[in-house]
């Protein structure tokens, strides 16, 4: 998809806008888990999560190659959107952004103060997604698409920051939503020529690519009820699949309970606040702590952006329960 000099050269992109994120060994975090752990923390950039390398390096790009582009369009449930409106700003482009009905008034606001005009269309992101490929032909719009081979760049740079940071890491956990981040670390794991292990971690409630991951071909659901709206998929991306499927060991499946207890074990581990995708890769380790011993770990921290109400009824709702349930 890429070669070293063309990842360099968004890396160089990238950090025009964003600073290399720290990646931290948290000592409370190790104890948890009984093992050498270490956190990228994706969760400290400008728009709180990694998409914005996505957003940077796409928008780049199309402005070199279609500088006649009059406006951007995309549907999201907001991370993508705010990386693509901090974009659009950068590059003088109107942007528009699809957004299911219910979606997360904190992303929304956000990425309306980046700039987005924000339109509620259906009840899930693939009904936004599709309303927003209609609309861009009507209006003449650049549609971006969830997936992209630019968007995979850019997100890399993360993986390049913290692989060269830590080549020693032994397994990598990585969220899934659409499957940006987990393809770009193991394209960067395997252009480094490392032996990373990377595992890719999904939301009970919204199995599709770990459904697909197990039969080989795409399989979709029906629903993608999760409160870790990160990874509400129900259709997986056939290119992104092929990469998965190729380069990582396995596919956890973590349920909402368990990301929650992740998100206070970061809050209370490191004093960062995670979002649900954000957590999944902690909520996966954790679930798969008996085979983690005596290797070093690495948890991909994807945002933060979790709205104070869902924080509240989710999160600080079960740890009512916390004291029956292992955090």
């Amino acid at each position: 998809m890429f070669d070293l000099a063309e990842l360099e050269r968004a890396h160089e992109v990238v950090r025009d806008a964003v600073p290399p994120t720290p990646a931290y060994a948290w000592p409370l975090l190790a104890e948890r888990l009984g093992t050498a752990v270490i956190v990228k923390h994706e969760n400290h950039t400008p728009t709180g999560a990694f998409k914005v390398r996505g957003g940077l390096t796409y928008v780049d790009r199309l402005k070199h190659e279609k500088p006649e582009t009059r406006g951007l369009i995309s549907a999201t449930r907001g991370n993508h959107g705010q990386s693509l409106a901090f974009a659009g700003r950068r590059h003088g482009l109107p942007v528009t952004i699809y957004v299911p009905r219910g979606n997360s008034v904190e992303k929304n606001r956000a990425m309306a103060a980046f700039g987005a005009r924000l339109v509620e269309h259906g009840e899930d992101f693939q009904a936004a997604r599709e309303e927003a490929y209609r609309q861009a032909g009507r209006e003449g719009l650049h549609i971006v698409p969830a997936f992209h081979p630019k968007l995979v760049l850019g997100v890399a740079t993360y993986a390049l920051e913290l692989l060269r940071t830590a080549p020693d890491i032994d397994v990598l956990y990585v969220p899934i939503g659409q499957g940006s981040g987990i393809c770009g670390c193991i394209l960067v794991r395997d252009l480094l020529g490392l032996k990373t292990e990377i595992v890719g971690v999904q939301s009970s409630l919204a199995p599709s690519y770990a459904l697909s991951f197990a039969a080989g071909t795409v399989v979709t659901t029906e629903s993608s009820n999760t409160r870790a709206d990160g990874m509400a998929t129900r259709i997986p991306d056939a290119d992104a699949l092929a990469i998965i499927r190729k380069g990582a060991s396995r596919i956890v499946q973590v349920t909402d309970e368990e990301i929650a207890a992740a998100i206070r074990a970061y809050w209370t581990d490191t004093h960062n606040l995670a979002e649900g995708a954000g957590a999944a890769a902690l909520a996966a380790a954790l679930q798969e702590k008996h085979r983690l011993r005596g290797r070093r770990v690495g948890l991909i921290l994807s945002g933060g952006n979790i709205d104070f109400d869902l924080f509240r009824k989710w999160v600080m709702a079960e740890s009512a329960s916390a004291e029956r349930i292992p955090v």
